[in-house]
């Protein structure tokens, strides 16, 4: 089966995302379409990419027969909007991180989607890595233990753009960079629920949170510790305590290496003739991969980023987002 893919969006992310597919063997992916407000960047990006058909309105593209699955990387506050108009006009749809700006958004189009029996899933392409995979099979094999703690600090200075810290246009840290480190932790003590949760931070002169931090605590023992920051660059590094030992993983929202007590496991990205605009974006093609496995096997969601933590990750980024005062019209 031939995926055909609709973009919507014409920015850095989408521009990543079309290159990793061209990594992919062309009869398994292709990029037909492209929708974007702005002509003049649809067109260029259409002429760069080799896509055969340009639209400036979202509705267009929702009603092209030939789309199959439509990848959404416009701004966090469009979201929602696009991909449910996709999903009324029968498009499977895989959705940039952040889902949508709130927990009543994002269960609304996991509504949708199994109303219409069609594939969604947010783009935490982390899941599809397959150090995480790797990491999964460590912590369920008791490897390194009974895991106890989980630390993760995510942090780049950023607050020179304005879609990350204008109010607007869904910025702040915890959405852009704090959804990682939320679904990271989620991934360790995956099928947990949390029983107290701590938060503090700061805003920058937006209103928009520039820094937050989490103590999470889990049953028996289990806590983890995250941080976000949007000002700062920070170590970037997942750790995973258990009992008998920890496993590091460096750049952990885009791994390509895994360290446990017992050996240094690597997975080199393949290179590209297209230059990438952020770090390990080859990586974007695992994400793609799944989302034609799910499509192929029936599936109205990956078991890698379910629509339920999904769900469960914006209601904790909300949470966090409360505590701070960082409130959006869309609340």
């Amino acid at each position: 089966m031939t995926l055909k893919w609709g973009i919507v969006g014409a920015g850095r992310i989408s521009h990543d995302f079309v290159t990793a597919l061209h990594l992919l063997p062309k009869e398994d992916h292709q990029v037909v379409a492209i929708a974007g407000r702005n002509k003049e960047n649809v067109e260029k990006f259409a002429t760069r990419h080799g896509i055969p058909k340009t639209y400036h309105d979202y509705s267009l593209l929702a009603k092209d027969t030939e789309v199959g699955i439509v990848y959404i990387g416009n701004l966090n506050t469009q979201h929602f909007e696009v991909s449910r108009l996709m999903l009324e006009h029968n498009k499977n749809v895989l959705c940039e991180k952040p889902f949508t700006i709130n927990e009543k958004q994002t269960a609304k189009l996991v509504e949708i989607s199994k109303k219409k029996k069609l594939f969604l899933m947010e783009a935490i392409w982390s899941r599809c890595f397959p150090a995480y995979k790797k990491m999964k099979e460590i912590i369920d094999s008791q490897e390194i233990g009974d895991i106890l703690f989980c630390s993760v600090h995510f942090g780049h200075a950023l607050q020179h753009v304005e879609r990350l810290i204008s109010k607007d246009m869904g910025g702040g840290a915890i959405l852009d960079l704090g959804i990682y480190i939320l679904q990271f932790q989620q991934y360790v003590f995956r099928g947990l629920k949390p029983i107290e949760i701590a938060i503090n931070g700061h805003k920058n002169s937006q209103g928009t949170d520039e820094s937050a931090g989490a103590i999470i605590t889990y049953p028996d023992g289990k806590m983890a510790i995250v941080s976000t920051s949007a000002r700062v660059s920070m170590p970037n590094e997942g750790i995973v305590v258990g009992t008998k030992g920890t496993i590091r993983m460096p750049l952990f929202w885009c791994p390509t290496q895994l360290i446990t007590p017992k050996e240094t496991y690597e997975w080199p990205l393949p290179e590209s003739p297209t230059e990438f605009l952020h770090i390990n974006s080859a990586g974007l093609m695992y994400e793609a991969e799944e989302a034609k496995r799910c499509i192929e096997n029936g599936l109205i969601e990956s078991p890698q980023i379910t629509h339920e933590e999904s769900i469960e990750i914006a209601r904790l980024m909300d949470f966090m987002r409360k505590q701070l005062d960082v409130i959006f019209p869309e609340d």
